[in-house]
């Protein structure tokens, strides 16, 4: 594996083999892995805001003896014009292994892949409305971790949807491991075409003997101007209540990629009660991106 750019790419028995990596990276003290890839460089170039990816792949590869460096976008010099591919030229000259990018730009990485010579490798971060590869892989560890066979499982998504690029790498992920039954819930302006057919007749139905129950903010930072959209209301038609949760199969599990919006998709009692693996989908995040960079080093 040289990249990872997109879910798609990796197949059930490559997914799996990142599970049993990162459950060995958590049984393993941080003294041992620290002396894995020691002398390798990272750098992050993150063009959006971010808090749990940034800083779970910072972690990752400070405990594989990575050195990591963040680029502060606002002071680079792609505030003076320089080119993205001069910007990423310029970087790759100081004898980078890996580049960690986030970019509003839907499919960037997979262009800046090809400015690259063979010897430096990228990892998606997130690239507009289209694909977060890791968020996936971590959210699908999580769910192997609770329930081991997908082909089981019903997952219920609910949320904005169509500009989620966790949604789609979940859906994609969850595909490629043969899950029972996805159903989605939200409006109809915030749920892509080519999947309305998942979408459940109301929010009951979608809810119900879900065994994962995962919960989207909306993305207003992506919304188009013209699409209204009453946030006063939609915890009302699309939020998680204790009482919706009631309907899941009893053992069920809530996700939430985060950042939550407390009392809009997620009630506070949902959000830290027993069936919330919110915080475990955090700690996964550090382990998932360990395993996946140690792969691609390897």
């Amino acid at each position: 594996m040289k990249h990872l750019i997109d879910i798609k790419a990796l197949s059930a028995e490559k997914i799996t083999a990142l599970f049993a990596q990162a459950q060995q990276f958590n049984q393993t003290p941080i003294k041992e892995t620290r002396k894995l890839h020691q002398g390798r460089s990272a750098i992050a170039l993150f063009f959006e805001n971010s808090t749990r990816t940034l800083t779970s792949f910072q972690l990752a590869c400070q405990r594989l003896g990575i050195d990591i460096t963040a680029l502060n976008i606002e002071h680079s010099s792609t505030q003076k014009g320089e080119t993205l591919c001069d910007t990423l030229l310029t970087l790759n000259a100081m004898q980078t292994d890996l580049f960690i990018v986030r970019h509003q730009q839907n499919n960037i990485q997979q262009e800046m892949s090809s400015w690259l010579n063979n010897e430096t490798s990228i990892i998606n971060a997130g690239d507009g409305t289209n694909q977060h590869p890791t968020q996936g892989l971590l959210d699908l560890y999580t769910i192997w971790q609770y329930k081991q066979d997908f082909s089981t499982l019903k997952v219920a998504i609910i949320g904005d949807i169509k500009h989620s690029r966790v949604a789609n790498s979940l859906m994609d992920g969850l595909n490629t491991m043969n899950v029972g039954e996805i159903s989605l819930f939200a409006p109809d302006e915030l749920i892509p075409s080519k999947t309305k057919h998942l979408k459940a007749s109301d929010m009951n139905t979608c809810v119900k003997d879900a065994d994962v129950v995962v919960m989207l903010r909306i993305q207003k930072e992506r919304l188009p101007e013209d699409l209204n959209v009453d946030f006063a209301q939609w915890h009302e038609h699309y939020g998680l209540t204790n009482e919706r949760l009631k309907l899941a199969k009893p053992e069920a599990i809530v996700m939430h990629p985060g950042p939550m919006n407390r009392g809009i998709e997620i009630s506070d009692e949902v959000a830290d009660g027993s069936q919330s693996v919110i915080w475990q989908q955090v700690r996964n995040g550090v382990l998932m991106r360990q395993a996946l960079i140690h792969k691609i080093l390897s």
